[in-house]
C-alpha cells in the first residue's frame, strides 16, 4: 500500500509522521524548506502536560533537558500580587517552554533512525489529485516529481496550499492580538517562574499601559511579551529597546541590569477555523486548520492533539482498510474541541481586554481576570484544558456495566502506574501510541504478589480471556489504584489516551460492544465484519469458561 503523505515539517507534521511510523506506516514528509530550522530564538512554544509527554514519548528525549518547566507563576496587577501557583510537590505539572527549532531539531533526530518515512527536502506542493485508491502529488523545486500516497494530511501551516487545493474555507478573524516579542538573558527576581504583570505602575493608563508576560527558557534566558495596543503601528527597534529598559528597570527597583538581547520580534495572534478537516483522503491538522492563541493559549497544543488523534485512525486505517465513521471522527472530535476553545476565548476577551466603565468598579473584577489569563497560560478550564469527546460519534451507548470515575468518558486517563503483560512497571501514557487499545484493570494490593501469581488468580484469566476477544488488538495492564474508579473495575483506553468506558468487573459483551464503537463500529468487509454480534457472544462464552469472577487476592 502507498505511503501516507505529509505536507508540511514543522512540529505537527513531524510529530504525525513520527507517530505513524511508529505504528509501521511508512510516510512521506513534504518539507519546502533544506531540511534544517533556522535557529530563533523569539520564537519558543509552550506545551502542556500531555503535549509534552507526548513529545517525550515519540523523541525518546527527556524535554526538560531542552527546555524549561516554570517552577512557579504569579500575576501580578500594579503593583499587586493577585495570585501565584507553585510547581512540584505533587501539585499540577508544570508547563515547559522551549524554543520551537530546538523541538523540531529533537523530532528530526528521531525521524532520522526511522526506516518508515522519507523527508523530501525542498519539495513544495503545487498539485494534488485525488482517485477512490489514493492520492497524487506533485511538487516543485530541484527535486520537483510526482508523489503516490494512500492518505495526505496538509500541516503546512496557516497558508496552507493543500487546504486551498481543496478550496476549503478558513473564516474568522484577523489580528486578535499583537504582541512585541524579545528574548534576552538577564537575571530577573524570579527564578524559573513565569509572570504576567497587568497595568505595570510605570506604564500610563489607556490602551497602551498593557500587560508584561515573561516566561523563563533555559541558560538564564526569558521571552518577554508585551501587549500592543489594537492597530498596525509599526514597532521599532527604538521602540522596543525603549520597553525592555523600562521593563527591566521597574522590576528590579528603578535601576536596569544588564542584559544581551538575542532576538526580537511581533506576534499577530489569528482565530481562524476550517470550514472541513477531512476531503476524502486528504486531511488538515494543525495551522492548516485552525488559529488561535489570544489570553496566553497556545495553538501548537493543539496542533500535536489533531496530529496524535488522526495517527491512530490513519494507522488502523492503513493496515485493515478504512472505517468511514472512525476516519469522520477525526474533524468530529478535534474540530469540535478547538471550536470551544476559540468560543471561550472570543467570550473572554470583551471581559479581560475591555477595561473602564463600570466594569472596572465591580468587586473582585480584576482578581477574576487574572484568572481566567492564568487558564489561558497555564493550560487550565476552558480556555486552556485539553478538550475531551464526551460528545464523540465513537462513543459506545449505554452500556449494563458501566461504572462512573474521576476520568469522564471521552477524556484524557490519568498517567497512573500499570504493571505491564511482562510485569515491569510503567507509566500509563508510556503504553499510547501503538496503535493498540488498553484494557486497565484496577486490583488493589498485585503490586506486593509476583505477576505470575495474579495472572492465573481471580478475575484475570477471564479478563485475560475477554480481551483477547476483542476485535482488534489490546493491551492488558493492572493497576493498584486509579481516581475514583472501584476495585476491580476495567477501563478501556484508546490508543491516543481517551478513555472508552469504565466497566464495574469484567463484561465481555459490555467491553467488545465499546471496542466497536471506538473503532468507528463493525468492519465493512472481510474476516472483521463477522464481529458482530456473534463475536460479541464468543467473548461471552470463552470468557465464562474461565475460572469464575472474583477478588484478586493482595
Amino acid at each position: 500500500m502507498d505511503p501516507v503523505i505529509v505536507v508540511g515539517a514543522g512540529p505537527v507534521g513531524l510529530t504525525l509522521a513520527l507517530a505513524l511510523a511508529r505504528q509501521d506506516v511508512p510516510c512521506v514528509v513534504l518539507d519546502e524548506g533544506p531540511g534544517t530550522d533556522e535557529p530563533r530564538p523569539a520564537r519558543t512554544v509552550v506545551l502542556r502536560e500531555d503535549t509534552a509527554a507526548l513529545m517525550e514519548r515519540l523523541t525518546g528525549v527527556r524535554l526538560t533537558q531542552l527546555g524549561c518547566r516554570w517552577a512557579g507563576w504569579r500575576s501580578m496587577r500594579r503593583r499587586q500580587v493577585i495570585s501565584e501557583v507553585a510547581f512540584g510537590d505533587g501539585a499540577a505539572a508544570p508547563p515547559l517552554h522551549i524554543p520551537q527549532h530546538v523541538l523540531t531539531g529533537a523530532l528530526r533526530s528521531a525521524l532520522a533512525g526511522e526506516r518508515h518515512v522519507e523527508v523530501a527536502a525542498e519539495s513544495r506542493l503545487d498539485s494534488l489529485e485525488q482517485e477512490p485508491s489514493g492520492v497524487t502529488a506533485h511538487t516543485r523545486g530541484p527535486k520537483g516529481t510526482w508523489w503516490r500516497g494512500s492518505y495526505l494530511v496538509g500541516c503546512d501551516g496557516p497558508r496552507s496550499t493543500v487546504r486551498k487545493l481543496q478550496d476549503i474555507r478558513f473564516p474568522g478573524r484577523t489580528a486578535v492580538e499583537r504582541h512585541a516579542v524579545a528574548v534576552l538573558r538577564t537575571e530577573l527576581p524570579w527564578e524559573n517562574e513565569a509572570l504576567l504583570h497587568r497595568l505595570p505602575p510605570w506604564r500610563s493608563s489607556g490602551p497602551s499601559a498593557g500587560e508584561i508576560a515573561a516566561r523563563p527558557l533555559p541558560d538564564g534566558l526569558w521571552r518577554l511579551d508585551w501587549l500592543l495596543p489594537p492597530g498596525k503601528d509599526l514597532v521599532t527597534p527604538e521602540m522596543l529597546l525603549a520597553r525592555i529598559r523600562e521593563t527591566l528597570a521597574g522590576w528590579t527597583n528603578g535601576t536596569t541590569p544588564p542584559y544581551d538581547l538575542l532576538d526580537t520580534g511581533v506576534h499577530t495572534v489569528h482565530h481562524r477555523l476550517a470550514r472541513r478537516w477531512r476531503a476524502d483522503r486528504v486531511f488538515l491538522a494543525g495551522d492548516a486548520a485552525h488559529l488561535l492563541g489570544a489570553l496566553g493559549t497556545h495553538g501548537l497544543d493543539e496542533g500535536l492533539r489533531d496530529a496524535d488523534n488522526l495517527a491512530w485512525k490513519l494507522a488502523l486505517a492503513w493496515h485493515h482498510g478504512p472505517r468511514e465513521a472512525l476516519l469522520d471522527s477525526y474533524q468530529a472530535e478535534r474540530r469540535a474541541a478547538v471550536a470551544a476553545r476559540l468560543r471561550a476565548a472570543d467570550q473572554a476577551l470583551p471581559i479581560v481586554r475591555g477595561g473602564g466603565g463600570l466594569r472596572s468598579y465591580v468587586p473582585g473584577s480584576a482578581r477574576n481576570h487574572e484568572i481566567l489569563l492564568m487558564d489561558g497560560h497555564l493550560g487550565r478550564g476552558a480556555l486552556g484544558a485539553p478538550g475531551a469527546y464526551g460528545d464523540s460519534p465513537l462513543a459506545p451507548g449505554r452500556l449494563e456495566g458501566e461504572v462512573a470515575v474521576d476520568t469522564p468518558p471521552g477524556a484524557q486517563v490519568a498517567d497512573v502506574r500499570v504493571t505491564a503483560e511482562d510485569g515491569t512497571f510503567v507509566q500509563l501514557r508510556e503504553r499510547l501510541g501503538r496503535g493498540a487499545l488498553l484494557v486497565v484493570l484496577i486490583a488493589p494490593g498485585t503490586a506486593v504478589w509476583e505477576r505470575r501469581h495474579w495472572m492465573s488468580a481471580g478475575i484475570m484469566p477471564r479478563l485475560a480471556a475477554a480481551v483477547a476477544a476483542l476485535p482488534h488488538r489490546a493491551e492488558l495492564l493492572v493497576a493498584e489504584s486509579y481516581p475514583g474508579a472501584p476495585a476491580h473495575s476495567v477501563l478501556l483506553v484508546r490508543p491516543d489516551g481517551h478513555l472508552v468506558t469504565a466497566l464495574s468487573g469484567v463484561r465481555p459483551a459490555d467491553l467488545y460492544a465499546a471496542t466497536e464503537a471506538a473503532l468507528g463500529g463493525p468492519a465493512a468487509e472481510g474476516a472483521e465484519a463477522r464481529g458482530g454480534a456473534e463475536a460479541r457472544a464468543g467473548a461471552e462464552a470463552r470468557a465464562g469458561a474461565e475460572a469464575e469472577a472474583g477478588a484478586v487476592s493482595g
